[in-house]
């Protein structure tokens, strides 16, 4: 089988040392996560951990068994690439004479359709939300200007059909 790359979403009780035992299960099978988030779901007390590996289809299925296994873990689905909708945030920092200075800087956030956040007297920050490449893309043009910080989110993603988690989370809201 072939590594590509996939998403693990984890309907969870957001309980003290749950993303250790996750994070615990790749680090068994000696396999980098990607990219990590966690945030509330759609569900009141309820998480969604968005996981991305890249890795085999057969490994992924093992790790999503595995993280089922956990006690606070609902439910946990994986998705390829073609089968969700998502998305990345990432905040440049850069300084503020270059806005100004150098035409290519205007350009960049023009065409990377990015938005200025703030401008202070030393730095400007731009967001960028999209597709990972897009961001490398943007961080590859920025770089030769300097960049004084940046960071990048997790990926944010939503399956393309209806999840079944939506009806088994709303009967487990029924039942508390």
């Amino acid at each position: 089988m072939k590594k590509q790359w996939f998403t693990i979403s984890v309907y969870a009780e957001n309980n003290v040392g749950l993303l250790n035992r996750i994070s615990g299960i790749f680090l068994k099978r000696h396999i980098n996560i990607e990219s990590l988030n966690v945030s509330k779901s759609e569900i009141e007390h309820v998480s969604k951990f968005t996981i991305v590996v890249n890795t085999t289809e057969d490994w992924t299925r093992k790790i999503v068994q595995q993280i089922e296994k956990q006690v606070e873990v609902i439910k946990a689905f994986y998705h390829d690439d073609d089968e969700i909708i998502y998305q990345e945030s990432a905040l440049f920092k850069i300084a503020s004479h270059l806005l100004f200075d150098e035409r290519q800087i205007q350009n960049i956030i023009k065409e990377s359709n990015s938005q200025i956040v703030t401008v202070s007297r030393d730095f400007f920050v731009l967001a960028k939300t999209g597709r990972r490449h897009e961001i490398d893309e943007m961080h590859d043009a920025l770089e030769p200007y300097g960049i004084m910080q940046f960071v990048r989110s997790g990926r944010l993603a939503v399956s393309k059909v209806e999840m079944p988690i939506s009806t088994m989370l709303n009967n487990f809201q029924l039942d508390k």
